[in-house]
């Protein structure tokens, strides 16, 4: 497919969302020289490594791409020219028609017996969302440990986060400079720090306080800013959530529909809303357990918070699975149904949208993960 919407990935470049988009050709901007990227690249070929990469809700001219009839896909962008994304690009979705000959189109003959790559990209494909947390631990889990610049939140987050994370860290800032009266710069610097994962002497007071060697640190504090961003994530979604789950207990479609639709609707949409709180709810509680770790911190206790952090990051498949999906209705409900309008939509519509939704919000009660869950409620404690 050819990609020539000039405004969108331009878009993409400067402000696109953690969660939606992974933009391997900014990666490769910024790092192409840095030792870690050259020896522990994303793929291995070189062009797939300088695509972006997009979490893409299907138009309906798109649907034909697929024959099980999903609602989103992973989308691969790759830009005619790195320098100047104006141009265009190409693009594939994962796991479309036609799939290896339109990867082979692309990246030649090396596609073909590529299995590393091809792995990788069904697992991104598996997964709701692309935020960085959620990626790195899903591909740990499947032996593979890409150098750590892969898993930075877009300089547009990091922006909107920025306000919030100062208001949550104030009380160990506090701590950390005591005394120290600069027009809150050493606060400025230290949010900075603790979003951009450096390490540096501005971050000296914080990593005595933890009592962390330095490459614990920079492992320690990129799952902190894991924690930080779920719980700004939480907090961005939830008036869009309780928006969307009244509508979805509103929503009726237009025109003849036969009982056995009528029921499916009746049921699933009371199923929906129950599954979307229910999944916000789960994820506050997890994120408490966060809580309880940082104000043992700033109440004196750095070694639990230390451990905790360091025992917790496999919570964040949790987190970041709950989030996206949840983040999935949201977005999608949302753009199919803007302003709260609800325009006409056949029953059968309607029925795809539910089974997609309530596919997405499928999770086992019981996860392998729950034991470190346990041992960060430990640490925590």
């Amino acid at each position: 497919m050819s990609d020539r919407n000039v405004r969108n990935l331009a878009h993409l470049q400067e402000s696109a969302s953690t969660a939606r988009v992974l933009n391997l050709l900014r990666v490769h901007q910024r790092k192409s020289t840095d030792a870690d990227y050259i020896a522990r690249p994303l793929f291995q070929h070189p062009i797939l490594n300088r695509c972006i990469v997009i979490k893409h809700r299907l138009r309906k001219n798109e649907v034909e791409f697929f024959h099980d009839g999903r609602q989103t896909a992973t989308k691969l962008i790759f830009p005619i020219d790195g320098a100047d994304l104006g141009v265009g690009g190409r693009s594939v979705f994962v796991d479309q028609i036609n799939y290896d000959a339109a990867m082979e189109g692309l990246l030649g003959e090396a596609w073909v017996n590529n299995t590393r790559d091809r792995d990788l990209l069904s697992i991104i494909d598996s997964i709701p969302s692309l935020d960085p947390f959620l990626l790195r631990e899903q591909l740990r889990r499947h032996d593979h440990e890409p150098a750590r610049c892969y898993f930075e939140i877009s300089d547009a987050d990091m922006a909107r986060m920025y306000a919030f994370v100062e208001r949550e860290v104030q009380k160990l800032i506090d701590l950390c400079y005591q005394g120290v009266d600069d027009g809150g710069m050493a606060s400025s610097r230290l949010v900075k720090k603790i979003l951009s994962n450096a390490v540096g002497a501005e971050t000296e007071p914080l990593r005595l306080t933890l009592r962390l060697e330095k490459k614990e640190y920079q492992e320690g504090v990129f799952c902190w800013k894991g924690f930080l961003y779920y719980k700004w994530t939480l907090a961005e979604a939830m008036p869009a959530v309780t928006r969307v789950a009244e509508a979805i207990g509103k929503a009726k479609p237009r025109g003849t529909t036969d009982l056995n639709t009528r029921v499916y609707l009746e049921k699933t949409r009371a199923e929906l809303q129950q599954s979307v709180l229910g999944i916000c709810g789960t994820a506050k509680k997890t994120l408490a357990i966060y809580d309880q770790a940082f104000n043992g911190l700033v109440g004196g206790q750095p070694n639990a918070f230390r451990d905790f952090l360091l025992n917790a990051p496999s919570m964040f498949t949790d987190l970041g699975e709950r989030l996206g999906a949840v983040n999935h209705i949201t977005s999608f409900w949302q753009f199919r149904f803007p302003a709260g309008r609800m325009p006409v939509v056949t029953p059968e519509e309607l029925t795809d949208i539910f089974a997609d939704f309530s596919s997405s919000l499928s999770f086992p009660e019981i996860r392998k993960q729950q034991p470190a869950m346990a041992a960060a409620e430990a640490s925590a404690a």
